[in-house]
Formats: C-alpha cells, sequence, structure tokens
C-alpha cells in the first residue's frame, strides 16, 4: 500500500481541529476529512467519523493494524507540520505529495 497524496484542506493553527485532510492510496482510492486534532499529548490525527443515532461517534474509515496506523499518521502529521510552517503569503493549502519511500 503506498500513500501516493496528501492534502490540506483547511488549515487553522489556532483551532482546536488544525487541519482537514485528504488522502490517496495508490492512486485509487481517495479518504477524506481526516482531522488532525490539537490532544492534550501533542497532534492526533483522527479519521472520519459521523455521530449515529445514540450520539456516539463511529469511524466511517480506519486503519486495521498499528502498522498502517503508523503510515498515515506520519505522513499525515509530515505535510500539516509542512504547511503549518509556510511563510506569509504562500498558500495554505498547497498539495503535496508524500515521499512513500521510507
Amino acid at each position: 500500500m503506498e500513500i501516493t497524496d496528501v492534502k490540506i484542506r483547511k488549515l487553522d493553527p489556532e483551532g482546536k481541529i488544525k487541519a482537514m485532510i485528504s488522502i490517496t492510496i495508490n492512486n485509487m482510492v481517495a479518504i477524506h476529512d481526516i482531522r488532525v486534532v490539537e490532544g492534550p499529548k501533542g497532534i492526533i490525527v483522527a479519521m472520519p467519523s459521523r455521530r449515529s443515532h445514540t450520539g456516539e461517534y463511529r469511524d466511517i474509515v480506519h486503519p486495521i493494524s498499528r502498522e498502517l496506523r503508523d503510515k498515515l499518521s506520519k505522513a499525515i502529521k509530515d505535510v500539516y507540520f509542512l504547511a503549518s510552517q509556510k511563510k506569509d503569503g504562500q498558500k495554505a493549502c498547497d498539495y503535496f505529495t508524500s515521499d512513500s519511500s521510507d
């Protein structure tokens, strides 16, 4: 599995939700509405979810293995940190392609 693209859809360094991300896997499937959130122990990646009829939030899509979760999290955080360090006048929502060779 290769993460072929990571896109910043929204960037808000001051808010609790720092960014909204979309990723593409193998140039074949896209996952939207991944959130980069400031948690109690730092930046975390939250997969897309929705509220059920009972009020409980449930992930719509999520990695099954720890290896895949770590790979997705690293790619998303790398792009988020790059985008959050951009200088004034640069577009915050430029597209970045993940380097999946590590």
